[in-house]
């Protein structure tokens, strides 16, 4: 298991295809997946991990797994979405029901920005979320991202809050 950032409780990692199981708690799941456009498929699922996984070999950021040092549990993921160009990226994070309420989403999107940092090409973090989502919206807040105002996104079909973080 690749290791690219350690916080105090987390390490964030590639992900592998034995995270399958986990994986099907957050992105395969409704409840989870409700404000985010739906749960994936189950059958392509493991698709989604390698099309992570050859991200992170190909440019050096991607969406990892989020899992808990004491436990080895894959909690949730956070990383980010990357076009043709490092220079902007999405960041995004999903976590297990279970594992809300917690801070592990504010500390893996803290650590994602230092990645971000430390990649040397990144020069603008963006975000959104379901206007309904107040929970990420805060964590957005939280760890210093501009609110820049509403944005329409074609992929859910609504006016999100669009945020924005300069490297």
């Amino acid at each position: 298991m690749e290791n690219v950032f350690e916080t105090d409780r987390l390490f964030l990692c590639v992900f592998e295809d034995a995270h399958l199981d986990y994986v099907k708690q957050f992105w395969g799941n409704e409840e989870v997946m409700a404000l985010c456009d739906g749960a994936t498929s189950h059958e392509i699922l493991l698709q989604v991990i390698e099309a992570y996984r050859k991200c992170h070999e190909v440019k050096g950021l991607s969406v990892y797994a989020v899992i808990d040092k004491e436990t080895n549990e894959v909690l949730g993921s956070a990383g980010f979405n990357v076009t043709s160009s490092l220079i902007e990226v999405e960041l995004i994070y999903h976590f297990s029901k279970k594992s809300w309420g917690k801070g592990y989403a504010t500390e893996a999107a803290k650590a994602c920005l230092e990645l971000a940092k430390n990649h040397g090409k990144v020069q603008l973090v963006t975000a959104s979320a379901s206007p309904h989502n107040t929970g990420s919206l805060k964590i957005l807040e939280k760890i210093g991202f501009t609110f820049i105002g509403m944005k329409w996104f074609d992929d859910t079909e609504q006016e999100e809050p669009y945020y924005e973080y300069k490297i």
